[in-house]
């Protein structure tokens, strides 16, 4: 599951034409930011992901 939830296959990632590279679309503050960094989450809590079957397997 970790591998899943890689910045990869997130939905957050867009790519930004200035950067020339895929950057993370999440809307946070300044809080939020920092609360981010000094946690210890092993994966991202904004995570979305991808898959839009996802869903359809778990019912089956």
């Amino acid at each position: 599951m970790a591998d899943q939830c890689s910045c990869e296959y997130c939905n957050n990632l867009v790519y930004d034409e200035e950067l020339e590279e895929y950057v993370c679309d999440v809307d946070m503050d300044e809080d939020d930011y920092a609360r981010f960094l000094t946690s210890s989450y092993k994966v991202c809590p904004y995570y979305q992901s991808n898959d839009e079957y996802k869903i359809v397997r778990h019912q089956m």
